[in-house]
């Protein structure tokens, strides 16, 4: 294993773990510590910048440049997951059977035009 890799992987999965209990202590309302858990998902998400930023930089790969097509592509990863979430609140929380499959599958139809998207349509 390269040690760029093994850099991001150590990285990467403290960013996550903090991200996920920053998650978890800001939304669990029993715990009480919506501050805490913010701060701490907050440090989980500047780490995992970090992250991308030092494996970039030990692999001698240019900086991310930031297109439209980028923007797009990050957007509809952000609305594709979101509802599919919503969808499943819908069906699994709050008794919406119908609704909630409705919108999971636009989720999911959104998460799969990604593919194209990225990588084109070759005939």
């Amino acid at each position: 294993m390269k040690k760029s890799s093994f850099v991001a992987m150590v990285l990467g999965t403290v960013s996550g773990v903090l991200f996920a209990l920053g998650m978890c202590m800001a939304l669990i309302p029993e715990w009480d510590m919506l501050g805490q858990g913010a701060a701490v998902g907050a440090a989980g998400l500047v780490i995992g910048a970090v992250t991308v930023l030092v494996w970039r930089r030990m692999e001698h790969k240019r900086p991310i440049h930031v297109s439209a097509k980028a923007v797009v592509t990050a957007a509809a990863g952000v609305v594709g997951a979101m509802g599919l979430g919503v969808g499943m609140c819908c069906s699994m929380i709050w008794d919406m059977m119908a609704v909630g499959v409705a919108i999971g599958l636009t989720g999911i139809v959104v998460l799969l035009s990604i593919i194209p998207l990225t990588r084109g349509v070759r005939g």
